[in-house]
């Protein structure tokens, strides 16, 4: 069973930009890419740190302190030093508002 969770508007993450979330406890970065809007676990799986310092470069996440590159659409991993995936979660937009399944 869904158990969505509201974490931002589609306002609150421009096009080419990342934001940090919480979305029941669990840490989240949403991604918006030309205007889809995705959702990882934030937190590089290289080390303990926020993917949501980073930046958004095509549909990479790229976290900023050490290189590594997620795809944000499904987490897998693209670059080292990162040898492990992160969580992807479902995302809905509802009315302008953007939903996670961090149960999912």
């Amino acid at each position: 069973m869904a158990d969505w969770v509201k974490v931002a508007t589609v306002e609150d993450v421009p096009p080419g930009t990342l934001k940090g979330v919480m979305a029941n406890g669990t840490p989240v970065v949403l991604a918006n890419v030309d205007g889809d809007v995705y959702a990882l676990h934030d937190e590089c799986s290289h080390e303990a740190y926020p993917l949501s310092d980073g930046e958004l470069d095509g549909r990479d996440v790229v976290c900023i302190y050490h290189g590594a590159r997620f795809d944000c659409a499904t987490g897998r991993n693209k670059a080292l030093p990162a040898v492990r995936p992160v969580k992807a979660y479902p995302v809905e937009i509802r009315d302008g508002e953007i939903y996670v399944d961090v149960g999912a």
